[in-house]
């Protein structure tokens, strides 16, 4: 009975939303201008945080995995934090680290005269913030669970670092990384608190699909705002299912 209502607290919501969709008018719905436009600034953006989550996270999790170093414990929680602090609490951190009165901000404006507060790249910023854990956690559990000996034997031969990890420990460790660039894509992809926080919501700059539909159900265009909220729950289903052996495990 408890394990029913838990899957109805899950099932109902779902359920709720795809009643409601104007079926009808779904395709004129979300070919919309502002409905494409949205979705497809929401493609840059994620892929955008993806990338930045493979160039900075890649060699954090390998360090975590096979570096023992003073305070591993602690940065290992300061990267998964992201994963558990309310979204809105991320974007006011990043408003005052990057935003161009922040500490940081400030510096890279008087170097560069570039500002990441409420544009397009400080919306890949803050999607980046909150999704770039996923792929930290699964990366550094590839490091770790990984055979070593291929490396071992490489190290005995001549292979130098570079060498080994681009021919060797990327190779072994591909599928893991690919489900967490996965995952990083789909939590990026549906991230809203600290986007529009820190980056704002400014159609075709800041606005994500996310952030369409929060806009449109305020302003009582239900249409567009359902359209668009199925499609983002497609895609969290398909990759979810389609990882469901990796991350979830299969029964």
């Amino acid at each position: 009975m408890l394990a029913a209502g838990a899957l109805a607290l899950i099932l109902l919501p779902l359920i709720g939303l795809l009643q409601r969709a104007p079926w009808s008018t779904f395709g004129s719905n979300l070919t919309a201008h502002e409905a494409l436009t949205a979705l497809r600034l929401s493609l840059v953006t994620s892929l955008g945080a993806v990338g930045l989550s493979i160039v900075f996270g890649l060699p954090l999790a390998w360090l975590l995995a096979r570096r023992d170093f003073p305070g591993r414990s602690l940065i290992r929680a300061v990267v998964t934090l992201p994963m558990v602090l309310p979204p809105v609490v991320g974007g006011i951190a990043l408003l005052y680290a990057f935003g161009r009165d922040g500490f940081a901000g400030h510096i890279l404006y008087e170097l560069t005269g570039w500002r990441l507060v409420f544009n397009t790249s400080g919306a890949i910023v803050a999607e980046a913030f909150v999704a770039m854990p996923f792929l930290i956690i699964t990366a550094e559990a590839a490091f770790r669970s990984m055979d070593r000996r291929p490396e071992e034997a490489a190290s005995t031969l001549g292979g130098s670092p570079a060498y080994r990890f681009r021919r060797i420990t990327l190779p072994a460790v591909a599928p893991s990384l690919a489900a967490g660039g996965a995952l990083t894509w789909a939590r990026a992809l549906g991230e809203f608190g600290a986007t529009i926080t820190f980056a704002g919501n400014f159609p075709g700059v800041t606005q994500t699909a996310p952030l369409l539909v929060y806009l449109d159900i305020e302003s009582g265009r239900n249409g567009t705002a359902l359209a668009v909220s199925i499609v983002l729950l497609a895609v969290s289903l398909v990759v979810l299912v389609l990882l469901r052996d990796r991350w979830l495990g299969n029964s």
